[in-house]
């Protein structure tokens, strides 16, 4: 466990030895990583998910539907952040400037046709 000595994100690192455990069969030693995740950062809604699936196949019914309840709520109020592509975000980027010029140009005609009708009156 050198690697938490390096201020990596201490959460992530236990979520991930947790997936490990987990896929090798070692139940109980992925229960205490995702356990240590959920301390790191309380709100890691995978680390909760996954240890509810851990409890499931433990037999233990309900602290499962406690935490895949608990994750769930997590994931609608703490949307993980999406990482834009080096190519999607150039797209967003030619995107964004006809974007706004609609509202602009809109706005503009507007006041345009407001100083047209006023010189009329």
């Amino acid at each position: 466990m050198d690697v938490l000595k390096y201020g990596i994100d201490k959460a992530q690192v236990y979520f991930r030895l947790g997936n490990l455990y987990f896929d090798s069969g070692d139940l109980s030693r992925a229960e205490y990583a995702y356990q240590r995740a959920i301390q790191e950062d309380p709100k890691h809604a995978s680390a909760h998910h996954n240890l509810g699936v851990v409890y499931r196949r433990q037999g233990k019914i309900s602290q499962s539907v406690k935490m895949l309840k608990k994750a769930r709520r997590l994931e609608i109020r703490y949307p993980r952040r999406v990482e834009l592509t080096p190519e999607q975000k150039s797209f967003a980027r030619r995107l964004a400037l006809p974007m706004l010029a609609v509202p602009v140009l809109a706005l503009v005609l507007i006041l345009l046709l407001i100083y047209l009708l006023s010189r009329l009156i």
